[in-house]
């Protein structure tokens, strides 16, 4: 029986999504309390990878098994979750169709990218600190430029290995927005120190948020015009775009599917 798992992960102190050799990753750390708990070898499948640090909210995988979890999966995922590690955790294990598969079934998927441009002690670990002004209006601008079906091989890490860099980009914004701990505490902060950029596509390319991002910010600061963004998707070269931001800034929180699956 095929199962589908949401679950969502801290990326801070992992590989990636995918297993490495010699380093601990979501795949491995979940494919191995699944192995436990059901006394066979489990391999889980996971809806795209997830470069090291990067985080995962809602984060959909899939596995097959040949055992039959209770209807009431509550015990279980209670289970799963003391094996995973702290920075790990399943939120709903559910049967689906046989023919669903967690990468090559989903149409949809959506990133978050966090900035923060002064200095906030409380938001190193999932933020990126910007110490340039930034225009967050040339961002926009620049980021309309995404929009639709291009090749984004000019965002895409050398060696990525996709068979095409053709995406459709659905949205790209920038938002500016108040951490809870400024609105709950009261932590000295201005109406524009926080940027939130959201970018969803049909399929990402591997480094492509973080390039993009990075392509942006040197809009923002005044080294490139908007326009420059579509000269770059147009005739451009990864060495030419911007360079790629931290990975522990980016979130994939959202992965969706034809509503059969």
């Amino acid at each position: 029986m095929r199962y589908r798992i949401r679950l969502s992960y801290n990326g801070l102190t992992l590989s990636g999504w995918q297993k490495q050799n010699n380093a601990p990753s979501v795949q491995e750390k979940l494919s191995g309390a699944l192995s436990t708990l059901l006394k066979d070898r489990i391999e889980v499948t996971g809806a795209g990878r997830t470069d090291a640090t990067v985080n995962a909210i809602n984060y959909i995988a899939h596995f097959d098994s040949a055992a039959t979890l209770p209807s009431d999966a509550t015990r279980f995922i209670y289970k799963i979750n003391a094996i995973l590690p702290k920075n790990i955790t399943v939120h709903e294990i559910l049967p689906c169709d046989p023919g669903f598969h967690a990468r090559f079934s989903a149409i949809e998927r959506e990133y978050h990218y966090f900035i923060h441009c002064n200095k906030d002690p409380f938001m190193e670990s999932f933020s990126y600190r910007c110490r340039y002004g930034l225009d967050i209006g040339k961002m926009n601008r620049a980021a309309e430029y995404l929009y639709g079906r291009h090749d984004f091989r000019c965002f895409e890490k050398t060696g990525g290995g996709n068979k095409t860099s053709i995406c459709t980009v659905y949205e790209a914004r920038w938002q500016t927005y108040t951490p809870t701990h400024v609105s709950l505490t009261g932590f000295p902060a201005g109406e524009e120190d926080y940027l939130l950029f959201r970018i969803r596509a049909d399929r990402f390319l591997r480094n492509m948020v973080r390039a993009i991002v990075g392509s942006l910010i040197d809009v923002g600061r005044g080294k490139h015009e908007p326009e420059w963004i579509g000269e770059l998707i147009r005739s451009g070269t990864r060495s030419d775009a911007g360079e790629s931001v931290p990975g522990n800034a980016l979130f994939l929180n959202k992965v969706l599917y034809p509503p059969q699956d």
